[in-house]
């Protein structure tokens, strides 16, 4: 009777190398980073700017000061009115709605893979050696606070609701009534694919269609999950786009506003 042999004890492959990859994987981290500091750059300088961010003549006002609650805010900027005296713009003018635009914005799911592999290299890319000696996950201060992302996520929305108000501000002409030229335009497309940035959240997709042990009990809300999973299908691009829109949006309210631009007009 022949006795089987032992198989030998199987072990990590110790590889020295950092990958074997063999494409240039670290373009795209490269990328994501430069652009993501140029957005944050621009945004940042615009934020605490404080000048050319309304057009009184055709009441555009720029997303990044939306709802503009200072008191330094010029008139007809304030839809909701002035929430604390003038100071100096140290303090942002829309600094209550920037809180949770940029909390819902860090906490979003693919935010997290885009910076946490540009920044973090955690890790840089698929199959490619990450430099932290330990990972910890997303259970210890500060990234224990992405698991709020649901709550921001119900704050988007009402933030979306103004910029839906101020697109439609934006379509009133010098008179004040209906009108709309270029600026128009370029704000309504802005808000358009925000809210599509915003329902493609996968927040909205488990709040419509999660727990459900059924759908077949359930059909408006199935039917509303298999939108909100198409949209999700392309929140990536929803994401970066919305980025190009937002910087577009304010950059041509400020050249409007600084007098720098003329607005084309279609209707008064």
């Amino acid at each position: 009777m022949t006795q089987a042999t032992e198989a030998p004890a199987r072990t990590r492959a110790q590889i020295s190398e950092r990958t074997l990859r063999k494409d240039p994987w670290w373009q795209a981290p490269r990328l994501v980073a430069a652009l993501l500091t140029i957005w944050v750059l621009y945004a940042t300088v615009r934020v605490f700017t404080g000048h050319w961010y309304y057009v009184p003549k055709y009441h555009y006002l720029t997303p990044f000061y939306s709802p503009c609650v200072s008191g330094e805010c010029v008139p007809g900027s304030s839809a909701l009115g002035h929430w604390w005296p003038a100071v100096p713009p140290i303090i942002p003018y829309a600094v209550v709605s920037l809180v949770f635009v940029l909390g819902f914005r860090l906490t979003c799911y693919y935010y997290r893979r885009a910076y946490y592999r540009a920044f973090w290299r955690a890790p840089a890319a698929c199959a490619v050696r990450e430099p932290h000696a330990k990972y910890t996950g997303e259970t210890r201060f500060p990234l224990i606070g992405q698991n709020l992302h649901r709550y921001f996520f119900y704050m988007a929305l009402v933030i979306a609701v103004l910029l839906t108000y101020d697109a439609a501000q934006a379509f009133r002409g010098p008179d004040g009534n209906f009108g709309f030229g270029i600026g128009s335009l370029i704000l309504l497309a802005n808000v358009i694919l925000l809210w599509g940035y915003t329902l493609s959240c996968h927040s909205c997709r488990h709040i419509t269609g999660g727990r459900l042990k059924h759908f077949s009990k359930h059909p408006v809300r199935y039917w509303i999950w298999t939108k909100v999973s198409a949209l999700n299908a392309r929140h990536m691009q929803f994401a970066w786009i919305t980025l190009g829109t937002l910087m577009l949006a304010d950059l041509y309210v400020m050249l409007v506003a600084s007098g720098a631009l003329s607005d084309p007009r279609f209707f008064n």
